[in-house]
């Protein structure tokens, strides 16, 4: 795990790891393919590690952000086909998987303020980035959108790569394979994307 997610989250997680234990998953998750239905939440509190408990905890907003962003462009009218295309199948792939996680965090024990706070959430968009989609005009907001999505996708890669390196439970894991895997295509997705706009 990065270092800069342990400074920040030592003393909440050694309470959290207190409780939940860091043994070894249990159980298996199929690929999370767009359009698949939504994982169990059978993961007992036993198999989040300190790792588990802070991919997920990071997960879950990066994720709410990107369906936040998703929605923002679909509201608009007269943008380009493809863009809407792939932001529909965003939502369609992260809010089953927000609330799987959400299950996990309850079925773990663990609220969103004991991993999450005071971390670096890889490339989450600012209030003034949201601002600038919100604004924009149909052209302009799927060129923003394309471009904001790309950096925002790559931290959930980077996010993502961290919990394979060093996750514990089977089904988080499989999770963060999945991500690396989706988001990866999503993104050479969308800078060719870019360049046709």
């Amino acid at each position: 795990m990065h270092t800069r997610y342990a400074a920040a989250n030592a003393l909440p997680l050694a309470a959290i790891l207190a409780l939940a234990g860091c043994s070894g998953g249990s159980g298996s998750m199929p690929g999370m393919d767009h359009g698949s239905a939504p994982m169990t939440t059978s993961t007992t509190a036993a198999s989040a590690s300190e790792a588990d408990i802070l991919f997920v905890t990071m997960m879950i907003p990066h994720h709410e952000q990107a369906v936040e962003m998703s929605d923002t462009l679909l509201a608009k009218t007269g943008v380009d086909e493809r863009v809407t295309g792939l932001a529909e199948q965003i939502t369609a792939a992260q809010q089953p998987e927000i609330d799987t996680m959400k299950g996990w965090l309850s079925d773990w024990g663990v609220s969103m303020s004991d991993g999450m706070s005071g971390m670096d959430h890889g490339g989450m968009m600012s209030e003034s980035d949201m601002q600038a989609l919100e604004s924009a005009d149909a052209r302009d907001a799927a060129r923003l959108y394309l471009e904001q999505m790309i950096e925002h996708h790559q931290g959930a890669v980077d996010m993502a790569q961290d919990e394979i390196a060093d996750g514990t439970d089977s089904e988080a894991v499989a999770l963060a394979r999945s991500i690396v895997e989706s988001q990866t295509a999503e993104i050479s997705m969308m800078k060719e994307l870019l360049t046709e706009l």
